[in-house]
């Protein structure tokens, strides 16, 4: 593949030096990249409209990157829900007790839109020492809630670079009841784990005993799957808790045994803290054959680029040809490998950064 560059042999050499004198970090080569492209817009003669949107959603995702890094090693929940959800709604209550839950007992950060209704109720949960804040500028909600610490608020500008930064850094996902908002956040969600853009992970639906999920489920179930236009399994990339203790234990069973996952050239690579037996490979090779596009589940070690890149060389493997669709009947295979270890809510160790390369 040809190098990404400018056409300009000095002119790209030029980068490559700035870059170089920049710094002797990694990654020199994708951050003469960046730079290759700002300057090809320049070159593009595109308006000043798009370099400024491009502009200020790069500053704000290299900020947000740079708020969460400090805090890699901690697991953290991402809380959607209405602005509008007052302070003594059941909702507002259970979204409170479960960030409080999640940061006090289980060791989960929280990091919420930064507003006011149930992204407060998370906020004032976790408290600021537990909680972030991704709060979005808009004209009629002048400052974030007063629960999120200035260290660990990041503003943004425009949705879709809000939306990446809680996808990007969440590890589970906790949605209230809510408006447009919450639903556009809900629905992209589920649509990335369904597509594969983003790794499976624990999706709760809470509610206070309100019929908000049951009547959006009964949407789910009546229009889109009846109406075939999504699976019968997709319906597994989600569950419903109407209590803290049952979200909260929901998403520590996630990551009992599972730790992860990867593509090495094009197999699919689930990471374990724990190896199954040869007998639960064999069972899940007759209980999952219908997700494989050829071939057979089975136990590995670390693969050539894991080693290469030190990725969780710790971990037991199970390898497999998946079929890149049956993301729904994927996330049943991980219940089961969990299932295989899981005694008490809880998990052994830190979790990765929920997106790697």
């Amino acid at each position: 593949m040809a190098r990404y560059s400018m056409g300009n042999p000095q002119l790209d050499r030029m980068i490559r030096d700035l870059v170089a004198r920049a710094g002797n970090g990694e990654n020199q080569d994708l951050i003469a990249e960046l730079m290759t492209t700002a300057l090809k817009l320049h070159r593009d003669r595109a308006d000043r409209w798009e370099i400024k949107l491009f502009n200020s959603a790069l500053k704000e995702m290299r900020y947000s990157s740079k708020v969460f890094r400090a805090h890699d090693c901690t697991p953290k929940v991402t809380i959607f829900g209405s602005a509008r959800t007052p302070p003594d709604h059941p909702d507002y209550r259970l979204a409170s007790d479960f960030a409080r839950l999640m940061w006090q007992e289980r060791g989960w950060m929280v990091v919420t839109g930064a507003g006011p209704g149930i992204m407060e109720a998370g906020n004032r949960g976790a408290g600021r020492e537990g909680s972030f804040g991704v709060n979005i500028r808009l004209p009629f909600e002048a400052a974030p809630n007063p629960y999120v610490a200035e260290s660990r608020l990041i503003n943004f500008k425009y949705f879709f670079t809000r939306k990446l930064g809680f996808v990007k850094e969440s590890h589970a996902f906790a949605i209230f009841p809510g408006g447009f908002g919450t639903m556009d956040e809900a629905f992209e969600l589920l649509t990335l784990i369904q597509t594969g853009k983003a790794p499976i992970q624990p999706v709760v639906l809470m509610e206070a005993g309100t019929s908000y999920w049951s009547s959006w489920q009964a949407f789910v179930d009546d229009r889109l799957e009846r109406g075939g236009m999504i699976s019968p399994a997709d319906t597994n990339l989600f569950v419903r808790a109407g209590d803290a203790v049952t979200a909260a234990d929901e998403i520590c069973r996630f990551y009992a045994n599972y730790h992860s996952q990867r593509y090495v050239d094009g197999r699919l690579v689930l990471r374990l803290r724990h190896a199954p037996t040869e007998r639960q490979v064999e069972q899940l090779n007759d209980e999952f054959a219908d997700i494989l596009a050829g071939g057979r589940i089975e136990a590995v070690g670390p693969l050539q680029a894991e080693i290469s890149d030190g990725d969780a060389l710790d971990c037991a493997r199970l390898a497999m040809w998946f079929d890149r669709r049956s993301l729904g009947r994927l996330r049943l295979l991980v219940d089961r490998l969990n299932s295989y270890v899981y005694e008490t809510p809880g998990f052994e160790g830190p979790l990765p950064r929920p997106h790697t390369a």
